[in-house]
């Protein structure tokens, strides 16, 4: 985090280059730290978010994906254990799987972090370059201003993993609309900014060398509002978007991804964490991605 009290903008980084900037609970715990921080800084106005290395963040980390709902005692299932739930007998049986109430639990913790955002009382600028996927995508259309590279891929993979029941569809349904929320939840598809520009989805979307440079030129020109004026816009916007389109969504948001975790695969259905037990990480993001690969026709 860099703090820049003369100016009144702080950049935030999501530092973790070498798996694209994905992150586990501990680095979403530790953001949202600094992002509490930053809410009670008088002296700033604008947070700018990115990435390192030129890629802004491809969501969770899929390496331990499921493990978030191991408890302190030990109750929850291993990459063995859920690689069997496809309605057969499951190895390591003596590891009971969570319950919902253990589901629901850590789903309302973890979708917090993304409510907090979605209701941040500073401005927010997306400087968005090489990905936005998954979590990253949607910190990316929470963001009050969004500057995209044009050949930056977005989309929500993790549909790939769960099937389209996740959370977050009231976000996706107000930001992208129903044809294009659709789409992209029921294929799994990850499409290049420049692909959806004419939508007026994020604020511009350009070239990827001048995505730094504007988002800079936005989160300057935004810190010039008086604060206080910042902070009343941010609760006005929040405020018409709860009446608009998200009664509900608090409670929706994590009930969905908590229930949507608990699936049966059948045999023919590609189970990601059987093939991440089976053949490791990079393998089994190559088997989904064969699994998912319909040509179009000619």
């Amino acid at each position: 985090m860099e703090r820049d009290a003369e100016t009144g903008i702080a950049r935030v980084t999501i530092n973790n280059p070498e798996r694209r900037n994905s992150y586990d609970a501990a680095m979403r715990g530790q953001l949202a730290v600094f992002l509490d921080d930053l809410a009670v800084d008088d002296d700033i106005k604008v947070i700018l978010l990115r990435g390192a290395g030129g890629v802004f963040s491809s969501g969770a980390d899929m390496r331990n994906a499921y493990a978030w709902y191991v408890d302190d005692g030990g109750e929850g299932e291993g990459e063995a254990d859920r690689a069997g739930s496809n309605g057969h007998e499951q190895r390591g049986a003596s590891r009971r799987r969570p319950s919902q109430r253990r589901r629901l639990a850590v789903d309302r913790e973890a979708f917090g972090f993304y409510h907090d955002f979605l209701g941040y009382p500073k401005a927010t600028v997306a400087e968005v370059r090489g990905c936005a996927l998954g979590g990253g995508f949607e910190l990316v259309l929470m963001a009050d201003i969004a500057v995209v590279a044009r050949d930056a891929l977005v989309g929500m993979p993790a549909t790939r993993f769960l099937g389209p029941a996740l959370g977050s569809l009231h976000l996706f349904f107000h930001r992208l609309g129903p044809v294009l929320t659709r789409r992209l939840l029921l294929t799994g598809d990850c499409v290049p900014a420049g692909d959806l520009a004419h939508l007026g989805i994020f604020t511009e979307v350009l070239d990827d060398d001048a995505v730094a440079s504007r988002a800079q030129w936005y989160a300057q020109k935004v810190a010039r509002m008086p604060a206080d004026g910042i902070v009343i816009a941010k609760e006005a916007f929040r405020l018409v978007e709860q009446l608009q389109g998200y009664q509900g969504e608090e409670v929706t948001s994590y009930l969905i991804h908590a229930f949507g975790t608990n699936l049966r695969f059948e045999d023919s259905e590609f189970n990601f964490v059987k093939a991440r037990a089976e053949h490791g990480v990079k393998e089994a993001f190559k088997l989904r991605d064969k699994h998912f690969e319909i040509p179009e026709p000619e």
